[in-house]
């Protein structure tokens, strides 16, 4: 595969790279971006999966802090990961095999 083909399928996937606390990179594949009682939230997929987390999404919350820079939070609140999550199967139900 060429670098360009590479680069082609990293277009279409819309790869993000975050950096952890620890200074650690990590790729994964924006889904969804999902506003919800005046905030938004962003529906990653990581592309190196744990076996641990097997399909697993991530929803984090987006803090824009300037036109140009934003950063992703984590969400402790369990009922608006519940129902930020809902809204997502909800619009994915034709292109994703949910499990509960």
């Amino acid at each position: 595969m060429s670098d360009f083909d590479e680069l082609q399928n990293e277009e279409e996937l819309n790869i993000i790279t975050l950096t952890d606390e620890d200074g650690s990179d990590k790729d994964f594949e924006f889904l969804d971006l999902i506003d919800y009682e005046d905030k938004s939230y962003v529906i990653l997929l990581p592309l190196e999966e744990d076996d641990d987390d097997d399909g697993m999404v991530i929803i984090l919350e987006v803090n824009e802090i300037d036109e140009e820079t934003e950063e992703y939070l984590s969400v402790e609140d369990e009922d608006i990961i519940h129902a930020v999550f809902e809204i997502f199967k909800e619009r994915f139900k034709d292109e994703f095999n949910f499990v509960d």
